[in-house]
């Protein structure tokens, strides 16, 4: 049997240290084992004994705002950074002073410059935000939507159209979302937590699953992203997801209050996701607080990890690299030992993908040729070292941005 391609000498996470083959073709795996032949091959890597897995998966990024810090200034920094997240509404509102210049013409570059890196970091697949709101209106969309597909083929944007400053906060966000959609946006977003009331937060959750429902489209919403453990967005988006019949289809990013619950109400939310079939993003690295993820992990709760920003009002660096992200995460969730590192590392692939709703993102035959020859041997040194693969792969074809 000929390959398009075949990548031979390569250590994977179950090969026990013995090198194998990975035979692709059609943009699938078809075959991994010992003796595949090389001779009818199109194409033949050497991975030279290194580590070779699924790409990776950035499940959070506000790629409309990618390298703007600069532009906005370091107050919301501090708001959304200090006093245990207190302030994070008030880095929201200060945050949105950029939208006030937001034009496609120059997100566009900068977008495409993130891309770029999520290309020569093995980032594969992006649930990309952007915003879209009576301020932003509906420059952040077109910008995303053009990007993905001037990189289609090599990294895979959702394009989630996303409320940033509310929707009964802001009158006229819900129009821009339902244009965003008939626009080709690929997800309905929400950050229902911002909003004054939880009778208002109810609100806001029912017109972006109805906006869903119209148009079939999966959910993503901010959830929960303060230091207030009185905060319940999370409950109710898991029994909106319940109620509506789109189990698997919802993802919810940081739940920072989280860390803040008593523990028998966090039993209770634990056991409404195990329900609705919520994958969670936590993005460790861009606030103080953070999602349980280990207990959630137990749990059963697909986690990813996710970038969340690139130099912009929240997080001042960033290079859409999911192993330094990893990195991060290994020290600021204190997951040290290597069978955690395993875990953190299905959080940048596997887990993150089946968060996603991406389906046959796993390096088993069948599977999507979606894969990263990496400098070096095993998780750990992946992780430690944060490097640029050695190759990329993205749909069976070599993507390596060179």
């Amino acid at each position: 049997m000929g390959y398009s391609l075949l990548i031979k000498n390569a250590l994977t996470r179950f090969s026990q240290n013995k090198p194998l083959s990975i035979g692709i073709e059609g943009g699938k795996i078809a075959a991994i084992g010992a003796d595949l032949p090389e001779k009818d091959a199109e194409k033949v890597i050497d991975a030279g004994g290194n580590l070779v897995t699924e790409s990776f998966v950035n499940g959070h990024l506000h790629l409309c705002k990618v390298y703007t810090l600069e532009m906005v200034g370091q107050d919301a920094l501090s708001s959304y950074h200090g006093g245990s997240m207190g302030g994070a509404m008030t880095a929201i509102e200060q945050a949105s002073r950029v939208k006030e210049r937001y034009d496609e013409k120059w997100i566009i570059e900068n977008v495409r410059k993130a891309c770029r890196l999520a290309q020569k970091y093995g980032n594969t697949h992006i649930r990309a935000f952007a915003d879209t709101d009576t301020k932003a209106k509906l420059e952040g969309v077109k910008a995303l939507l053009k990007a993905r597909e001037e990189f289609k083929g090599i990294v895979d944007l959702q394009v989630v159209a996303f409320p940033q400053d509310g929707v009964q906060r802001d009158p006229g966000a819900e129009d821009y979302i339902r244009q965003a959609m008939e626009l080709g946006a690929d997800v309905v977003g929400g950050i229902p937590w911002i909003e004054y009331t939880d009778a208002d937060m109810q609100a806001h959750i029912d017109s972006m699953f109805a906006l869903a429902k119209k148009f079939d489209k999966d959910v993503s919403m901010l959830i929960d992203d303060a230091g207030d453990s009185g905060l319940r967005s999370l409950e109710m988006l898991a029994v909106k997801t319940i109620k509506e019949g789109w189990q698997g289809r919802v993802t919810a990013q940081h739940c920072r209050a989280m860390a803040l619950y008593q523990e028998p109400y966090f039993r209770k939310v634990v056991a409404l996701l195990q329900q609705a079939k919520i994958g969670l993003v936590s993005d460790p690295q861009t606030g103080p607080l953070h999602a349980r993820v280990r207990d959630l992990n137990s749990a059963g709760i697909p986690v990813a990890l996710g970038q969340d920003d690139i130099a912009d009002a929240y997080y001042p660096f960033g290079r859409n690299n999911m192993l330094e992200v990893a990195f991060l995460a290994v020290h600021l969730l204190w997951m040290t030992t290597f069978s955690d590192m395993e875990i953190i590392y299905d959080m940048i692939t596997t887990d993150a993908a089946k968060a996603m709703g991406i389906k046959g993102h796993a390096l088993e035959p069948g599977g999507n040729a979606d894969l990263v020859v990496l400098n070096a041997k095993d998780v750990y040194h992946a992780i430690w070292e944060h490097e640029a693969p050695l190759y990329v792969i993205r749909g069976g074809k070599d993507v390596t941005a060179r």
